[in-house]
């Protein structure tokens, strides 16, 4: 999406007058137009749909880069944009399923249908929770060096030294909790992962292989135009619930990077037997 959307976006925002919330709601009236076509259930109108779900992503990939470039995002115009997004996969699951049932009569349409929309919450929802739990982690990175500065000297992450550090404490901190290393443990797993991820970074290709907005094109766009609406949405759902769950066990071993970090900081700031501090 992005090659396209990106160059729209200088046009768009030098050249028009139109605003992101304009955008967020083509991006949404287009979406209902393809899960009205979807309801016809026909071939020629899947490939209708198809083709406007994929207009309608390209300009939903537009509304959020047109405001940070001109600085106009607000907090409406986010809103907007997450809520049609999550009305624009309702409409177009229950529309595609539905259609898809009653031209043939097959009940696993409806299962798909609820998958779709659960898959769809679940992945947004994950997202936001992952972010949240990740800040507070350096919050309690932060917290902890915070408590700790008054027991002695601080234990330093291998990649700085005390020479590094000036005398404002609050560059301190951020320098200290953006040092510690949250992945230790997950990279010592999959060595093999650094590698690939640059050679993926390299090729413009996100480490996130399936996330969101694969599924909504495996499920919007392939699906319908290929005619094989159950195993492209079978086969998409399987991949999604594999990265997420990889997301999650990701998160799980930086757990565990946390409460060992947390540990080396609090027993670097206890006095040592002999009464000085420990260092």
């Amino acid at each position: 999406m992005d090659p396209l959307a990106g160059r729209l976006v200088v046009t768009t925002a030098n050249r028009t007058s139109v605003t992101p919330n304009q955008i967020t709601w083509g991006a949404f009236v287009l979406g209902l137009g393809s899960a009205w076509c979807f309801l016809r259930a026909e071939w020629p109108w899947l490939v209708a749909g198809a083709v406007l779900y994929h207009v309608s992503f390209v300009l939903d990939c537009m509304d959020g880069k047109v405001a940070r470039l001109k600085g106009t995002g607000t907090v409406l115009g986010g809103w907007l944009d997450y809520v049609f997004d999550r009305v624009r996969v309702l409409a177009c699951t229950a529309a595609l399923m539905w259609g898809q049932y009653d031209a043939t009569e097959q009940d696993v349409y409806l299962v798909l249908g609820i998958a779709v929309v659960f898959l769809d919450m679940l992945r947004y929802v994950d997202a936001l929770q992952i972010a949240k739990v990740r800040r507070q982690m350096r919050r309690a990175l932060r917290q902890a060096y915070e408590e700790s500065a008054g027991g002695g000297p601080v234990a330093l992450p291998p990649s700085l030294s005390r020479d590094d550090l000036d005398n404002d404490p609050d560059e301190i901190r951020i320098r200290l909790t953006d040092a510690v290393d949250l992945q230790k443990e997950f990279r010592a797993r999959f060595s093999w992962y650094p590698t690939l991820r640059e050679w993926l970074r390299e090729h413009r290709i996100r480490t996130h292989l399936v996330s969101g907005i694969e599924f909504q094109m495996a499920v919007f766009i392939i699906g319908p135009l290929t005619g094989a609406v159950i195993p492209v949405t079978v086969g998409a759902a399987t991949l999604l619930l594999l990265f997420e769950a990889a997301i999650m066990y990701k998160l799980v071993l930086s757990s565990r990077d946390l409460n060992r970090a947390l540990a080396t900081i609090r027993s670097s700031a206890e006095p040592s037997v002999s009464g000085s501090p420990a260092g």
